[in-house]
């Protein structure tokens, strides 16, 4: 009978053990402050400061514990952003730390052209004493520039502005003579080499209302570069000042693209008006 007791007892006290978790996670616009609250929504280029604890672990006989934990953030199609972030805790917990929880903290960047969406942070650890392992997806939001992807190389978002640091662009692409024009674009659809290299270059030409081309870029804007993440488009932009006496009508931006590594051209145009 006794030990029908003991079987009948040990499986409440296994349940009974605590189990490891990863608990208090915080997402922090300051390293060492309070949590965004719900619905924050981050920018491109930001560093975000991440912290959580981890309760529920194991003490050796000598009480010490060790775990392993990895930190990786990813994007709304499951892409990483970063390259993965590991470490091991290895410490001594006395009893008079009943109640302490490791803590993991690192940074998280947010490449500067993210698109906007639903971002997480996956923590995993592992207790190597007690053979258990923990996972926890912390979200949290992007507010990005709206580029449409496209499977081949295309030009997206023209818009025209009066000033290259301007931040609303013209409702109508409208100038008068001897104003300056800043014209604004994105490229994206181009491929990707070995390491995300890209190789986009493009050149633009103004054409008058007879057809007669006015000005070309003397030498190809170039985008070359490698990324752990990979880059989703190219922001280009030019501007010209437009001469006293060049007469009203309608004039034509034209952008030839070259993306070399997916061997792809394009040509885009777009129209201003001179009064």
């Amino acid at each position: 009978m006794r030990s029908i007791l003991l079987l009948a007892f040990l499986p409440a006290v296994l349940s009974a053990a605590p189990a490891l978790q990863i608990v208090k996670p915080i997402i922090s616009q300051m390293d060492g402050g309070t949590a965004d609250p719900p619905g924050f929504e981050h920018v491109p280029g930001e560093t975000l400061y991440f912290s959580c604890r981890i309760s529920g672990y194991l003490k050796s006989p000598e009480e010490k514990i060790h775990l392993t934990f990895s930190v990786q953030a990813f994007d709304p199609q499951g892409v990483p952003l970063s390259e993965l972030y590991k470490n091991d805790i290895v410490d001594e917990v006395s009893p008079q730390d009943k109640g302490w929880m490791p803590k993991i903290e690192t940074e998280v960047a947010i490449p500067p052209l993210a698109s906007s969406g639903a971002y997480k942070i996956l923590v995993k650890v592992e207790d190597l004493m007690a053979k258990t392992d923990s996972e926890l997806s912390v979200p949290f939001q992007v507010r990005g520039h709206l580029v449409a992807p496209s499977d081949t190389l295309v030009v997206r978002n023209f818009r025209y502005f009066r000033n290259e640091d301007d931040p609303q662009a013209l409702a109508k692409a409208a100038y008068k003579p001897g104003d300056g024009v800043w014209a604004k674009f994105d490229i994206t659809g181009f491929k990707y080499g070995d390491k995300n290299k890209i190789d986009v270059s493009y050149v633009t030409s103004v054409i008058a209302p007879s057809g007669k081309v006015l000005w070309t870029q003397p030498e190809p804007a170039a985008e070359q570069s490698e990324s752990f993440y990979p880059k989703r488009y190219v922001a280009a932009a030019f501007g010209i000042t437009l001469q006293p006496n060049i007469r009203p009508g309608e004039y034509t931006i034209a952008v030839q693209v070259k993306d070399a590594v997916g061997n792809q051209t394009y040509e885009a145009k777009s129209t201003f008006t001179i009064e």
